[in-house]
C-alpha cells in the first residue's frame, strides 16, 4: 500500500507482460512497415533513377500517414494514397513521360497535381491500392486503439485510490500482528481474500466488460491472422506503384495532349530523352527479408493471443492474485486471522456475496479486529 492512499497492486507481472506484448507487437508491425517503405524506395532507386531523389519525400509521407492512421490519427487511407499519387504525377510526367521539360514552375507543378484526379493517369491502380490498404489497415487501426485503451485501464487499476475503510482494513491485516511481536506471521488466505474482495468489489464489477474487451481483441487479431492481408497489402505497395507508373508511361501521348490543353506547354529541350531516362524495372523480390518480417509478426501475434487468453479473468481474479505469493501463509500451519494466530482461516466470502455491500463488509471486518489490546 502506498502512503498517498493508493494501492499499488502487485499485478505488475501481468501488467508489464501486457505492455511488453503490446510493445513487441508494435515493433514487429513497425519493422514490416519499414521493410515496405525501403522496398518502395528501392523501386525508384533501381527502376526510376531520374525521379528517385524527388520521390523520396512523397514515399516517406505516404508511410508516415499510414503509420499515423493505424495509431488513430484523424486521417484516412484514401487521403494518404491519393495525396501520394498527386505528388507523384508531376514527377512521372516531367521525368519519365516528357523528360525534356526544363521549366517546371510551381504553378505548372500545381496544375499537374490538380489535373491528376481528373485525367486519372495511373488508371485503376491508385484506387485498387486504396481498397487493398483500407481493408487490411482498418483491423490494425482498431487493434492499436484497443491495445492503448487496455493499457490505460490496467494502469488505472494498478493505481486505484482506496477508500478509508479499505485502507484501514489493509493496514490492520498486514501490520497488526507486528504490534503484538508476531513479525513472522502472515495473514491467512481466507482472511486476505475477504479483505481484498471487499476492497475490490467495485473493481471486480469490470469483469464482464473486460471479458468482452478481450473477446474483441481476439476477434481483431484472428481477423488479421486469417488472411495475412496486412502483410500482403504492405509488401505489395511497391508493386502497385510500379504498375501505376508503367500505366502512365504507356499512355504518355494521350496524357501529354490532355495536360497541354489544361496546363499549357512548358519549355523543353530538343530531342526525346525518355529512352535514356527509363530503366527497365528489376523485380527484386527480397523474399527472404519479407518472410522474416512476416514470420516475426506472426510470432508476436501468436504470443499476444496467448497473453490475452490468460488475462481474460484479470478482474474476476484480482483478489486471488493479490493474496497469492508472499503476502499470505499458504504452506504454514498457522496464520493471522485478524484476531489471533490460528490453524484455520476465516470463512471465505465469495465475490457474488459482496456485490454492492462491500462497504458494509469492510466495516464488519474492521469492527471484528478492532479490539483495544491488538489495535495496530
Amino acid at each position: 500500500m502506498h502512503s498517498n492512499g493508493k494501492l499499488l497492486f502487485p499485478l505488475s507481472g501481468l501488467y508489464y507482460e501486457g505492455l511488453i506484448n503490446c510493445k513487441d507487437w508494435q515493433e514487429a508491425f513497425e519493422s514490416l512497415l519499414r521493410f515496405a517503405e525501403n522496398r518502395t524506395s528501392s523501386l525508384f532507386e533501381t527502376a526510376y533513377r531520374p525521379m528517385a531523389k524527388e520521390a523520396a519525400e512523397p514515399v516517406k509521407e505516404l508511410f508516415t500517414d499510414i503509420s499515423l492512421y493505424i495509431l488513430g490519427a484523424e486521417t484516412t487511407v484514401e487521403s494518404a494514397v491519393l495525396r501520394f499519387f498527386d505528388s507523384l504525377f508531376p514527377l512521372v510526367y516531367s521525368r519519365l513521360i516528357n523528360p525534356g521539360i526544363t521549366d517546371l514552375s510551381e504553378d505548372y507543378t500545381e496544375c499537374l497535381r490538380l489535373t491528376r484526379q481528373d485525367i486519372n493517369p495511373f488508371g485503376h491502380y491508385s484506387k485498387n491500392m486504396v481498397t487493398e490498404l483500407s481493408k487490411s489497415l482498418w483491423a490494425s487501426r482498431m487493434l492499436s486503439q484497443a491495445l492503448s485503451l487496455g493499457s490505460e485501464v490496467i494502469n488505472t487499476t494498478e493505481h486505484a485510490a482506496l477508500s478509508k475503510e479499505c485502507s484501514r482494513a489493509l493496514v490492520r491485516m498486514q501490520y497488526c500482528p507486528h504490534c503484538q511481536g508476531l513479525t513472522l506471521i502472515r495473514p491467512c488466505v481466507g482472511y486476505c481474500l475477504n479483505v481484498m474482495r471487499g476492497c475490490l468489489a467495485s473493481v471486480s464489477e469490470l469483469d464482464a466488460q473486460w471479458r468482452e474487451f478481450i473477446s474483441t481483441l481476439e476477434y481483431l487479431t484472428n481477423e488479421m491472422a486469417a488472411s495475412h492481408e496486412l502483410e500482403i497489402a504492405l509488401s505489395g505497395i511497391w508493386n502497385s506503384i510500379n504498375e501505376a507508373i508503367l500505366h502512365a508511361q504507356l499512355n504518355g501521348p494521350q496524357l501529354s495532349a490532355t495536360v497541354d490543353k489544361v496546363c499549357g506547354q512548358p519549355k523543353q529541350q530538343e530531342g526525346n530523352l525518355s529512352s535514356a531516362n527509363i530503366v527497365p524495372v528489376k523485380r527484386v523480390t527480397e523474399t527472404q527479408t519479407f518472410v522474416m518480417a512476416h514470420t516475426s509478426l506472426n510470432n508476436k501475434r501468436r504470443e499476444f493471443i496467448n497473453y490475452m487468453k490468460r488475462s481474460r479473468t484479470f478482474y474476476a481474479s484480482i483478489a486471488e492474485r493479490l493474496c497469492d505469493g508472499d503476502l499470505v501463509m499458504r504452506d504454514s500451519s498457522t496464520c493471522w486471522n485478524g484476531e489471533d494466530v490460528v490453524e484455520r482461516a476465516l470463512n471465505i466470502i465469495s465475490s457474488e456475496q459482496l456485490g454492492t455491500k462491500n462497504r458494509a463488509f469492510l466495516l464488519t471486518v474492521d469492527q471484528q479486529i478492532d479490539h483495544p489490546d491488538g489495535d495496530g
